[in-house]
């Protein structure tokens, strides 16, 4: 398993609904075309309007990079810096090795 998590501060309300329409018209190609993208979950944080959280757990590597590749997700890399004002991204690992 590979997966990650990022944190996205937006600049503002205006910025926020730009950013969630974005995602939301980026969603279904991943469910749609992304057989080895297990979960990927967008959230809102408590407390923090304008920040998102997003989840993503692939199959491996491999299905990552190709979700990286995929046209819905290159549009949405070259279009959220018009809302982002910070990113976070923290690849995860599994201080266990058991995955539970």
């Amino acid at each position: 398993m590979f997966s990650l998590v990022v944190r996205f501060d937006l600049r503002d309300e205006q910025a926020a609904a730009g950013f969630d329409q974005l995602v939301s018209e980026t969603a279904p190609g991943i469910r749609e075309s992304e057989p080895g993208t297990l979960s990927y979950v967008v959230s809102g944080v408590e407390g923090a309007p304008l920040s998102r959280v997003f989840y993503e757990l692939y199959r491996d590597k491999a299905a990552f990079e190709a979700h990286e590749a995929a046209p819905h997700t290159r549009r949405f890399l070259a279009e959220r810096d018009l809302y982002v004002s910070e990113t976070r991204v923290e690849f995860l690992t599994d201080p266990h090795g058991k995955g539970i």
